[in-house]
């Protein structure tokens, strides 16, 4: 079952984030399905967070999207090279989102790992957010689109129980401060498609 747009919209986006964790994210391109189980997870909160593109109520042809009705895809380049997805949540003009950072790959994994150059399953296909966006075919010419589907959806998936969510220090945020030591990354403990990446 997709995910409906009363997921997206509520005011929580860190429960949104730890709520991420085991659904399904898929994309439907050309009549290929790729998916996988999210595994891990990054929460921005919009305005008031120093680490968000939105800081400060920042509005540029980039960032616009982040003002939409939760359920729409907001996909930026990071160095000129990574194509990083994040879900947009809350309502209209409140600009929170929540970053995708890994999933466990579950359909189409020939598909991901021509689109990755790669010949066979290992953590590196999806964990991190480049290499996933990657791996699903998803680049910044997503960005505006619902997640209602038909091309990018999330579906039910698993449930993850609470003792098996671990927050921690977002990545690569250090420039946000004291905002950069908040517990806004989530992951499922213990699985071997979490990022390598380190956060504060």
């Amino acid at each position: 079952m997709v995910l409906p747009e009363s997921f997206y919209i509520r005011k929580d986006v860190i429960k949104i984030a730890r709520e991420l964790l085991g659904k399904l994210l898929v994309t439907n391109f050309d009549g290929i399905r790729t998916s996988g189980i999210i595994v891990e997870t990054e929460a921005y909160i919009g305005t008031s967070d120093k680490a968000s593109h939105a800081h400060g109520g920042r509005r540029t042809a980039r960032t616009e999207v982040m003002y939409m009705q939760g359920g729409t895809a907001y996909v930026y380049l990071c160095y000129g090279i990574h194509h990083l997805f994040n879900v947009v949540t809350n309502v209209h003009d409140i600009p929170h989102a929540i970053l995708i950072r890994a999933i466990e790959p579950q359909e189409g994994i020939e598909t991901m790992l021509e689109r990755r150059g790669k010949d066979k399953l290992t953590p590196a296909l999806t964990a991190g957010p480049g290499a996933m966006s990657q791996a699903l075919g998803i680049y910044t010419s997503h960005t505006g689109i619902s997640l209602l589907g038909p091309d990018i959806f999330i579906e039910k998936g698993i449930k993850i129980a609470d003792k098996d969510i671990i927050a921690t220090t977002r990545i690569g945020v250090a420039y946000a401060k004291e905002d950069a030591l908040l517990p806004y990354r989530f992951y499922i403990k213990g699985n071997k498609f979490v990022s390598k990446g380190k956060g504060l």
